[in-house]
């Protein structure tokens, strides 16, 4: 693996895009080794076959050693010797037309043949170039995405989430790390992946936090949460910020520090085991809940108008509650006993199939 470059202490948003290579890492399509060595030995069979034609064509203008003139054999023979800068003299161009087709067409042939097969340095500088173009077209049209600060367990299960709504796309997603190996899988499924702390406010703008629609902070630390938090908050005054902290004694500090939910990962890891030992099957409909794939999940949608003035409990589906004007409502609530135009409803919604859950 390629370690990221690693960048002085400054402002990353004052540098040329082409400094943030290594910084900020742009999805790739992956290519089989075996089909580049294949495109790569095909590429040097083509520039041999061109200059093969081109000499033998030309054959007149050229002086063997031995004085017999050119055959097509004596032409593959002097294209190799010459694309491979061996150059023994014994064929060598006499006249002037050959030896100008020689500098205008097989010096160039002899150049690409060399790149073809032994690119490996050019590569990398196209592969520079190339990621440093991608940088400066993604940070100028990037809006509405999603940035989520830490890809461990916690962040990896948010983004599968993520992916798992089909409005979402992997290159809407941001991933913020320090970690080589957490950014190299989150660029493996496609996202964009920045390397720094997201305690720095230059890093979360190279993430373009301030264009972000949603954050997700999920570090290891609820100290560097809050500190996430914060400077996600200044940068970003709109975003919808999602923290996860361990205790939940901190959940006031997050809630200070500006984030608009916080989930308290012990503690409802804590309620699911002590749930499991007594009531076993509510676990398993509470991770189908939470698994989009298959089986049921929690999913929102606008009311219809048919729908309008009508009880969310007399629905065919199984409405959980009622968002209006961005307030969350039970459907239990007083409030929720008429749907009003504009409201939103949550409901358990079926993906596919569901297979019976088996007993343990």
């Amino acid at each position: 693996m390629k370690a990221l470059k690693r960048l002085p202490l400054g402002s990353l948003t004052d540098r040329p895009d082409h400094e943030l290579v290594g910084v900020l890492r742009m999805p790739e399509l992956t290519v089989s080794p075996l089909r580049s060595i294949v495109k790569r030995i095909i590429g040097a069979m083509l520039a041999l076959l061109a200059t093969v034609v081109i000499v033998y064509l030309d054959r007149d203008g050229y002086r063997d050693a031995n004085g017999d003139g050119l055959s097509l054999l004596d032409s593959l023979y002097y294209a190799t010797v010459s694309l491979s800068t061996t150059g023994y003299g014994d064929i060598a161009p006499a006249t002037s037309s050959a030896r100008l087709v020689n500098v205008l067409v097989i010096t160039p042939l002899r150049v690409l043949f060399l790149i073809v097969l032994v690119g490996t340095t050019l590569e990398v500088l196209t592969e520079r170039s190339r990621q440093a173009f991608k940088i400066q077209k993604w940070r100028t049209k990037v809006r509405d995405h999603t940035v989520v600060v830490g890809f461990g367990t916690k962040g990896r299960s948010a983004v599968n989430a993520l992916l798992g709504d089909e409005n979402v796309a992997p290159g809407q997603i941001v991933v913020v790390d320090t970690d080589q190996q957490a950014l190299d899988a989150a660029s493996a499924l496609g996202l964009v992946a920045v390397h720094g702390s997201a305690t720095r406010a230059d890093v979360l703008r190279v993430a373009a936090v301030q264009h972000a629609r949603a954050v997700v902070v999920a570090p290891n630390r609820d100290d560097t949460a809050v500190l996430v938090t914060l400077t996600a908050r200044e940068l970003a005054p709109k975003a919808h910020i999602v923290a996860s902290v361990r205790e939940a004694e901190n959940v006031h500090l997050l809630k200070q520090s500006g984030a608009n939910q916080v989930v308290v990962s012990s503690e409802t890891a804590g309620r699911l085991l002590g749930m499991a030992t007594s009531t076993p099957l509510v676990v398993d409909i509470m991770e189908d809940l939470l698994t989009p794939e298959s089986g049921l999940a929690i999913a929102e949608r606008a009311v219809e108008p048919a729908e309008e003035g009508g009880s969310p409990r007399h629905l065919s589906d199984l409405v959980l509650g009622l968002v209006r004007d961005g307030v969350l409502y039970r459907v239990d609530a007083p409030q929720a006993d008429a749907i009003e135009p504009g409201d939103k409803l949550l409901y358990v919604k079926k993906v596919t199939q569901a297979e019976k859950i088996e007993q343990r």
